[in-house]
């Protein structure tokens, strides 16, 4: 056994030491540089998904339509349950918070018994905590997990009618919850109101899916969207008046050019008018001009802007994929590769399995891969649909969210899973392309 030497212990406390007296001073070097330097920002807040503006350009229509739907419950009156549709970064969100703070500003001005509760299904993942979450806006206690759904449905039904007032349930990105768990939470919500005798409930639902209808039951369809709007992408015009109000607040006078806010509206409206990631590319570029120094913000900020956003979100999320998640990742890409665009989970647990002992890995549940393949969803790596298969139920068909040659350049190199770019599995021997 090697036992090192008490000056090689000395040395060796010397270089650490030395390393972290160097890492410091890299650390003290760019805090000092961002203190000393003047920021291109007022306030970078702004420019993030979550801040709701006092002004929302081109949705003023949406927005009447919204405040006459919900301004019944200023009089006691349960207002209409509402479905809201539009691609990602319409203002739907936007529009909806918007709308439910004036209505709460308006409702305490006449002392109105109005409550409301926003979830994105999304980030909840389970009915169970979209209920437990409903509940907590109702002040009702319900245990982090533990209790049967049925259990948590009645401590919900009991809240709404021990407030006796009008609650406004919003549930974004709806559709998450739906293909995941189908639709009986949605009808038992847009049912509630039978069952209660002195508090009224209504529902807000948001969907980035315009076919969303498509996986719902006749019975919750016609109680859950009493009202529909679809929310159009913005133009390339649109968005540059959005960015145009932003950028007053966000930066500073001067230092954001017009040809780079130009740029990212046209950027951003090539990619089906998202507003989100006009945003983005403006927040992006102006922390780009702050790092190195520079006082305006210019056409190359955004395109650099650009490339990062879209290589860390793809590449980033393929190198933390854990073992488990690459080989049904690979499962999907290998069914791809024999032009089998669409899979179904058997399809793709079936070559997992074929995967796992390949590289002498012991393979997961396929009830636990099914859930890798909603998270891998959820991340964009992706995509799953639920088609309806009249009374043979409902089947989940899967395709790859990124292209074939992303997932081949990031894992070729790769020495685990490299050789797994080429591989053919036995399921597929025979199948056209294999």
């Amino acid at each position: 056994m090697f036992i090192p030497s008490d000056i090689e212990r000395r040395v060796s406390a010397y270089l650490a030491e030395s390393e972290s007296v160097k890492e410091t001073n890299v650390l003290e070097g760019v805090f000092n540089h961002f203190l000393q330097n003047a920021s291109v920002f007022r306030d970078r807040e702004i420019l993030r998904h979550d801040y709701v503006p006092e002004n929302l350009p081109h949705r003023e229509e949406q927005i009447r339509f919204l405040g006459e739907i919900v301004a019944p419950v200023l009089k006691g009156e349960r207002c209409s349950n509402v479905l809201i549709y539009g691609k990602t970064g319409t203002g739907k969100t936007a529009a909806v918070k918007y709308v439910l703070n004036k209505l709460n500003q308006k409702a305490q001005e006449f002392a109105s018994s109005v409550s409301f509760c926003y979830i994105n299904c999304r980030w909840a993942g389970t009915e169970y905590r979209v209920l437990s979450t409903m509940c907590s806006a109702l002040g009702v206690k319900v245990p982090f997990t533990g209790l049967a759904l049925g259990e948590v449905f009645d401590r919900l039904q009991k809240g709404l009618d021990t407030q006796n007032g009008i609650f406004i349930a919003v549930l974004d990105e709806i559709d998450a919850l739906v293909k995941t768990h189908g639709d009986t939470l949605l009808y038992e919500l847009t049912r509630v109101n039978e069952a209660l005798h002195f508090g009224k409930t209504s529902i807000v639902g948001i969907s980035n899916d315009l076919k969303f209808k498509d996986f719902l039951d006749p019975r919750v369809l016609s109680s859950l969207s009493e009202e529909e709007t679809v929310f159009k992408p913005y133009d390339a015009a649109e968005l540059r008046n959005i960015l145009l109000d932003r950028a007053k607040s966000a930066f500073r006078g001067g230092v954001l050019s017009d040809s780079a806010l130009s740029l990212c509206a046209a950027l951003a409206a090539a990619e089906h008018g998202d507003a989100r990631r006009a945003l983005d590319l403006l927040r992006v570029a102006g922390e780009l001009a702050e790092r190195e120094g520079a006082r305006i913000i210019t056409d190359e900020h955004i395109r650099r802007a650009e490339t990062r956003i879209e290589h860390d979100r793809v590449v980033e999320a393929l190198k933390n994929l854990p073992a488990h998640s690459k080989l049904v990742l690979f499962g999907v890409y290998l069914l791809v590769k024999v032009n089998i665009a669409r899979a179904i989970t058997g399809e793709i647990y079936e070559i997992y399995c074929e995967l796992c002992e390949h590289v002498g890995l012991t393979p997961l549940t396929q009830r636990r891969v099914s859930g890798l393949i909603n998270e891998l969803d959820v991340i964009g790596l992706l995509n799953t649909q639920v088609v309806s298969m009249g009374r043979y139920g409902r089947t989940k068909k899967i395709r790859l969210g990124v292209a074939r040659s992303i997932i081949r350049r990031m894992f070729m190199n790769d020495e685990r899973f490299g050789r797994l770019v080429k591989y053919t599995p036995k399921f597929l021997v025979g199948v056209s392309g294999a």
